[in-house]
């Protein structure tokens, strides 16, 4: 497994990636409310509230009325900002700082927006339509994080990238190999790994719309198949 921690890539266009930022700050400030007892605990009344519940999303089950949730049909944007532990939302946070900055950069900050929104919301009707009996729910920005990758694998795939190994050994190499053996080993869990807790088709889910979306939301004038030759 690789963890990305630095790519070196400066920004052109934008000062600084607010979309970004704000996205860091906004999962953090829930979480850090979750835990300092602000909100209620996210596992199990958030994440069952406000996360997606794929029976619940597909209109065959409902939640109590006395829980305290978002509209179903809400529930895909609610979810990612929500996290289930300091892991998930640190693992999730990095990818968003060391990929998003650049995403953002080539695409501006609505469109920006606007991508991160729809990759999650794919991700989660993904997760859906392959666990439609599912009443867990899915919470966090894993899905929308992976259309963010997909986007940085078509706009930057010559970047070296600094990162971990195993989590303990450094290597620097160039993104398509860092980001394709990432896609590689969410292919091999969603249809190999059996049964876990990790939302693997919720990834493929936002992998495919980032591929599908970012040659439509990239700024004009970018061009993918000039930074690939």
């Amino acid at each position: 497994m690789f963890i990305p921690l630095h790519d070196g890539v400066p920004l052109r266009n934008v000062k600084a990636p607010c979309v970004g930022w704000g996205i860091i700050a906004l999962c953090s400030a829930l979480h850090l409310a979750s835990v300092g007892g602000l909100l209620p605990p996210v596992e199990p009344l958030l994440a069952a509230g406000f996360g997606i519940i794929p029976k619940v999303v597909l209109g065959d089950a409902f939640l109590p009325s006395e829980l305290i949730q978002a509209p179903p049909w809400l529930s895909p944007v609610t979810s990612l900002f929500l996290h289930g532990g300091f892991a998930h939302l640190i693992g999730n946070m990095l990818f968003v700082w060391v990929f998003g900055d650049n995403v953002e950069d080539s695409m501006g900050h609505v469109r920006f927006m606007v991508f991160f929104l729809l990759c999650g919301i794919l991700a989660a009707f993904a997760h859906a339509a392959m666990n439609p009996q599912s009443i867990q729910p899915l919470i966090g920005a894993s899905g929308a994080i992976s259309g963010v990758v997909a986007a940085y694998l078509l706009l930057y795939p010559k970047v070296r990238i600094f990162g971990l190994v195993l989590k303990v050994v450094p290597v620097t190499v160039p993104a398509w190999v860092a980001i394709g053996a990432w896609v590689a080993f969410q292919v091999m869990q969603a249809f190999w790994g059996g049964v876990t807790a990790v939302a693997w088709f919720a990834h493929l889910g936002g992998l495919v719309a980032g591929v599908v979306l970012t040659p439509f939301l990239v700024r004009p004038g970018v061009s993918i198949r000039a930074r690939w030759a």
